[in-house]
C-alpha cells in the first residue's frame, strides 16, 4: 500500500484511529439518514463526498478517481498563483464543512494555518506519499569567496523542499493511489468504482510517462531555463537539468549574481529558449532572452487549471515545448 500521511490528533484534532474512516462523524456533515424503519443501517448515504483539494493538480486526481461520487472544490481559485494565495475566513469555514481535505504541507502556508483551525474533515497530507525532495534550480556563482555555513546550508535545504511533484507523472500515480485508498475507506459502497477509476487514471499517467521517456531520450541539449524552479522532478525523472530565473517561489526576485549565472548557463549550453509561464510576469525572462539572443515560450507549471483541456493535455503540450527547445529527435 502506498503510504499516506494522515495528520495526528495533536496537529489537527482528528482521531488517528478514524483518520480515513469518514463513514461516521465526517459523513454525517453532508449525508442523509439512510437507516430504515427496522433499525438496520445499510451504510449507503446516497450522497457525494465533499472534498477540498488544495489546488488544481490534486483536484484533477480526486475528480478522476472519485467520478460521480465526489464533489471536489479547489481551495485555490482558477488563474490564481497558489504559492501565496491567502485564504479568507469564508474559505476556512468552507473547509470545516468538507469530509476530506487533500493537500501538500508547506506549499501554501495560508492553507497550513487554516487547517490548524478546523476539526471537521479528515486531512490527507501527500508529501510523504509523493517523496518530496530538495530542489533549488537557481543558478549560483560558485566562484565567490564566501561559502554558506553549515547552519545556513541546513536552512537553505529546509527552504528548498520542492512541492511540485505533479510535474512527474510517476509521483502523480502514487498520489492517485493514496487518494483512491482514502475515498474507498470513506465510502466503501463505491470502492469498486474508485478502483476502476484509478486504473483508468493510471493508464493515462503511465502513457504520459512513456511519452516523456521516449520524447526526451535523444536531444541536442539537456538543459532548459525556466521562469521559476517548478520542474525539478520532471528534470530528475527524464535526465534533464533545470536552471531557473527565480527559485521555488515564483515571486522571488533573482539577485544580479543569479541573473549573471543564468545568463552564463544560457551561453555555455547553447540554450535557445527561455521559458515563461502564464501566472507570473515574464519581464525578467524576456529581458534575459533579449540579452542572450534566445526566444521565449511558455512552459506551464500546471498550478492552475488550463484554459482548455486538463492536466494530461497540459503535460502533453509541455512535452512538445521541451522537445522543440531542446532539439529532440
Amino acid at each position: 500500500m502506498v503510504p499516506m500521511n494522515i495528520l495526528s490528533p495533536a496537529r489537527r484534532g482528528i482521531a488517528a484511529a478514524a483518520a480515513l474512516s469518514l463513514a461516521g462523524v465526517s459523513l454525517a456533515a453532508c449525508s442523509t439518514d439512510s437507516t430504515p424503519a427496522d433499525g438496520t443501517n445499510t451504510g449507503q448515504t446516497g450522497e457525494t463526498l465533499s472534498v477540498a483539494a488544495s489546488f488544481y493538480p490534486i483536484q484533477y486526481l480526486t475528480e478522476a478517481v472519485g467520478g460521480d461520487h465526489v464533489d471536489v472544490t479547489s481551495v485555490t481559485p482558477t488563474n490564481v498563483e497558489p504559492h501565496d494565495y491567502e485564504l479568507a475566513p469564508k474559505d476556512v469555514t468552507a473547509l470545516s464543512a468538507t469530509n476530506l481535505v487533500v493537500y501538500v504541507a508547506g506549499f501554501q502556508p495560508s492553507l497550513d494555518d487554516a487547517l490548524a483551525e478546523v476539526s471537521g474533515p479528515t486531512v490527507l497530507e501527500l508529501s510523504a506519499t509523493v517523496d518530496l525532495v530538495h530542489h533549488d534550480g537557481v543558478a549560483h556563482d560558485h566562484d565567490e569567496d564566501t561559502e554558506d555555513t553549515e547552519e545556513e546550508a541546513d536552512h537553505d535545504a529546509a527552504e528548498s523542499t520542492d512541492p511540485h511533484f505533479w510535474l512527474d507523472p510517476v509521483r502523480m500515480q502514487a498520489a492517485a493511489q493514496a487518494i483512491e485508498t482514502a475515498l474507498a475507506q470513506a465510502d466503501p459502497d463505491h470502492a469498486a468504482d474508485y478502483e476502476a477509476n484509478l486504473a483508468t487514471l493510471t493508464d493515462t499517467l503511465e502513457g504520459l510517462d512513456a511519452d516523456y521517456s521516449n520524447g526526451l531520450a535523444q536531444c541536442e541539449r539537456t538543459t532548459f531555463v525556466t521562469a521559476h524552479s517548478a520542474f525539478g522532478y520532471l528534470a530528475d525523472r527524464y535526465g534533464l537539468t533545470q536552471a531557473s530565473v527565480s527559485g521555488l517561489d515564483p515571486e522571488s526576485e533573482p539577485s544580479p549574481s543569479e541573473l549573471a549565472a543564468v545568463k552564463k548557463i544560457v551561453e555555455e549550453t547553447g540554450t535557445t529558449t527561455i521559458f515563461t509561464e502564464e501566472l507570473v510576469s515574464p519581464k525578467t525572462a524576456e529581458a534575459l532572452a533579449a540579452e542572450t539572443g534566445a526566444t521565449t515560450a511558455v512552459l506551464n507549471p500546471i498550478e492552475s487549471a488550463p484554459a482548455s483541456g486538463d492536466y494530461a493535455g497540459a503535460m502533453t503540450t509541455n512535452l512538445e515545448e521541451l522537445r522543440t527547445a531542446l532539439s529532440c529527435e
